[in-house]
């Protein structure tokens, strides 16, 4: 099962995946490319997800039934997106139901069979009731047991990125879910090298103190892996 007990020692290698927004394809070719990586490098490994599993991508269901039972050949940890926060507020209080269709979530609902055509901010608490019903308990489980953040060795994994100057074990889930700016442009010393999603790039990032890893799956077609190890420069597996 996805977030299974892992132990505190630091493994191997870790591969994280940035955001997959829906794209069962490309995360299915994520873990064919893990599973090769495996078998010629061993298993003392770690398989992490960053977050935003569903949104703008047409298979959100899809990714989160694949995700549920571990593809991967490893140990794996899933971390909470932003996507996931909205599709939570959602469920809450449908009246964010105008919100989360600029952020892409009319596309999650048509992915559990939930006839979008027509949609008014009228009638949200309609499809809201729906959803409800349509979501396995199993999905229900997945969402609520996403962990905020990770830290393994040199590395501290979330899908934002982090307020500097607060210790990461102080940051408030708002920043680790939705920072931006603030984080991007510091040069500072976050005390790890954090390990990111949720900003879009053209490839990879590599910094003193951040890797940046979305590069935009549900437009490009190029969802990103990063390997890291405890020495050496990270290796990436795009697909």
């Amino acid at each position: 099962m996805a977030n299974e007990d892992v132990r505190s020692s630091v493994p191997e290698r870790i591969y994280a995946i940035g955001d997959i927004h829906g794209r069962l394809d490309l995360l299915e070719r994520a873990i064919a490319a893990i599973r090769r990586d495996v078998e010629e490098h061993g298993p003392a490994a770690l398989t992490v997800t960053l977050g935003d599993y569903i949104d703008r991508g047409p298979q959100s269901r899809g990714v989160l039934d694949r995700l549920i039972e571990n593809p991967f050949p490893t140990p794996y940890v899933a971390l909470k997106g932003n996507h996931e926060s909205l599709l939570e507020a959602f469920l809450a209080d449908p009246t964010s139901g105008p919100y989360w269709r600029q952020q892409g979530g009319l596309a999650t609902l048509q992915s559990y069979g939930i006839h979008v055509r027509g949609l008014t901010d009228v009638n949200f608490a309609m499809a809201r009731d729906q959803l409800r019903a349509a979501l396995p308990a199993a999905h229900v489980d997945f969402l609520h047991a996403l962990k905020m953040s990770l830290s393994r060795g040199k590395y501290f994994f979330c899908h934002a990125g982090v307020r500097p100057g607060v210790p990461l074990e102080r940051q408030r889930d708002d920043d680790l879910l939705w920072i931006r700016d603030e984080f991007l442009g510091s040069h500072a010393d976050f005390g790890k090298i954090v390990v990111h999603g949720h900003t879009p790039v053209p490839e990879p990032e590599v910094l003193p103190n951040r890797i940046g890893i979305d590069t935009g799956a549900f437009a490009t077609g190029r969802l990103t892996c990063v390997t890291l190890s405890g020495g050496g420069a990270p290796r990436f597996l795009r697909v």
